[in-house]
């Protein structure tokens, strides 16, 4: 199909009956150039090079002079002052990376002694970049113009759809049902203007209402559309307002104040760091989620108006290559800011000043606040000119702390670790323990959280529902389902099966792990250890302990039976405990 025969005037040769449109406006075809469509048909992957929103690999990675990296930093913070930033207490300042081949990390330090309670910048809105800049608020007046390339749109696709019409209002997703009755007549061809201009009243609010429920189940996440807007905003290269700020997050390449990138981004064999962690099952499963929103990118691509009036012919998945699109979503996932108390559009938002320019931490109590007409930063202790400010990341364990931003905290008040177990399927007594466990409020398979520190309670925890597992008497399970509470202590015998199954699922998966933890000390005690591996070393060394914790609490419980010799009662029928 030729791209330029698609932009001629000639918009609605289906038509057969002038008259019928005598009282409806005309459209204005905006004229654009056919090469732009040509060369994404030809060249798909042209955007590999230039548009991600991250460096390119590693090795074309080039250090710049620190006078020139100290000069961007200055640049970014001029640009702020120029479209509005107040005078803030804030200096950039850089820090030497741990790889060689990358530039040096920028971070937020205080410009002078600060004392907790201190207002040290107020970024206006107007430099936050938030969902309502992607999803659009277009008039009815907007949505007739972007009409005319849509038709464009239908045209290029046609030849997948016996009737592009279908595909139209398939698109638009019920935007009257008055339109689905005028479709059915027999002459619905003649019809079409006079409903596609019945429609057109439609598109705005269809738009922002379908592209907030993409959000809402699940199909797309704002991440990805924070994104997506991003990616298309660096194509315009130095003519973009949000230049010097896309810029610095490129120089940053995803990478927190540690410098080091996301496990979304390691190799096959630095993600071997994580073996016997579930961490790493969890990162797997977080590049599929990547995946499947990077095949929604071109619906949101019409639905958000922003992005289809500027670059109508520019469709997500044929302009951004898979790889390049997870480097973007990774770039945004380790600098949104989760703002509280704001509308849906404005949840998560990316703060020029803000992460990861500024240092996380889980027990700081200081955080990204949002006003009616900014967003804010208080501090909670004192600091010294120069220090650098640190901002509460929220109740994060360790593994989605490297997941989302690239670090390890030692002293995270909110680290855990998860243990799935599951009822029998094969137990004939199942149903009714899937009845007691619902009562109780478990699941017949249940997720329990091992928070540190608060070993011992989660075993309590688990005991009622592994007793239930275990029973095999139809009096003990009688008796069960006669009482109202989680199932109690019901023989010496019994518990010390539940305890010994315990003791060897704790035991199986310390053993999971290549090293020990006396292993895992020595390689943090090499100051040449390579980054990557230092964080993932951190996080497993951390689980482990956890893990002996809770062995020895369940040590503690066998101890505490009247008679710690007795062998345990059979039990034909155990929870399975996933390893």
């Amino acid at each position: 199909m030729v791209a330029a025969h698609l932009l001629t005037p000639c918009l609605f040769s289906p038509v057969h009956s002038p008259r019928r449109l005598s009282r409806l406006p005309p459209f204005r075809v905006q004229r654009r150039r056919a090469p732009l469509v040509a060369s994404r048909r030809q060249k798909p992957c042209l955007a590999c090079g230039a548009d991600t929103l991250v460096a390119r690999s590693e090795g074309s990675s080039q250090v710049l002079p620190s006078d020139k990296v100290r000069a961007e930093g200055a640049e970014l913070k001029s640009w702020l002052h120029q479209h509005g930033l107040p005078p803030c207490k804030v200096d950039l300042k850089e820090r030497p990376s741990h790889d060689g081949k990358h530039r040096p990390i920028h971070y937020v330090a205080a410009s002078e002694d600060l004392q907790a309670g201190d207002l040290v910048f107020s970024v206006p809105n107007s430099l936050v970049v938030t969902l309502d800049r992607v999803l659009g608020n277009e008039t009815i007046g907007e949505s007739a113009r972007e009409f005319c390339s849509f038709w464009t749109f239908c045209q290029l696709y046609k030849h997948f759809f016996e009737d592009w019409t279908f595909m139209f209002f398939l698109r638009m997703n019920c935007a009257s049902r008055s339109i689905a009755l005028l479709l059915t007549l027999p002459d619905h061809k003649e019809n079409l203007v006079v409903i596609v201009f019945a429609s057109i009243c439609c598109i705005s609010q269809a738009k922002v209402r379908n592209g907030a429920e993409l959000l809402t189940t699940n199909k797309l996440s704002e991440l990805a559309c924070l994104a997506l807007y991003l990616m298309y905003e660096k194509k315009q290269g130095k003519k973009s307002f949000w230049y010097p700020f896309i810029r610095e997050l490129d120089r940053q390449r995803g990478r927190g104040q540690l410098a080091v990138e996301s496990p979304l981004l390691w190799s096959e064999s630095e993600l071997a760091y994580l073996d016997g962690s579930h961490t790493k099952a969890e990162v797997l499963g977080r590049e599929e989620g990547i995946k499947r929103e990077y095949n929604e990118l071109d619906t949101v691509w019409f639905m958000a108006g922003s992005l289809f009036q500027q670059y109508p012919f520019d469709i997500p998945t044929e302009a951004f290559p898979f790889e390049i699109f997870k480097q973007a979503f990774v770039a945004v996932q380790s600098c949104v800011v989760h703002l509280q108390k704001v509308t849906l559009a404005r949840r998560f938002a990316l703060v020029p000043l803000g992460p990861p320019l500024l240092a996380y931490k889980s027990n700081c109590k200081a955080m990204l606040t949002a006003t009616d007409t900014s967003v804010q930063l208080v501090v909670d202790c004192p600091y010294k000119a120069g220090d650098p400010i640190v901002v509460w990341c929220g109740p994060q364990p360790n593994s989605r702390l490297l997941l989302n931003y690239g670090f390890v905290d030692e002293d995270n008040p909110y680290d855990r670790i998860l243990i799935e177990a599951s009822l029998n399927t094969e137990d004939p007594q199942y149903q009714e323990k899937r009845m007691v466990a619902q009562r109780n409020g478990k699941l017949s398979v249940q997720t329990f959280l091992v928070h540190v520190g608060r070993e011992k309670e989660a075993i309590l925890e688990m005991l009622p529902y592994l007793r239930l597992g275990c029973i095999s008497n139809a009096a003990d399970m009688h008796s069960v389902i006669s009482s109202q509470g989680p199932t109690c202590l019901l023989s010496p015998c019994m518990e010390r099966a539940v305890l010994d199954q315990l003791v060897n699922y704790f035991e199986a998966r310390l053993a999971a792990y290549p090293t020990t933890l006396i292993e895992d000390e020595d390689m943090l005690a090499d100051c040449n250890l390579d980054p990557k591996k230092r964080v993932a070393v951190q996080l497993v060394k951390l689980e482990k302990k956890m893990i002996h914790a809770c062995l020895q609490a369940t040590y503690d419980f066998i101890h505490e039976l009247p008679d710690d010799t007795i062998s345990p009662c059979p039990a034909p029928f155990m929870p399975q405990l996933k390893i």
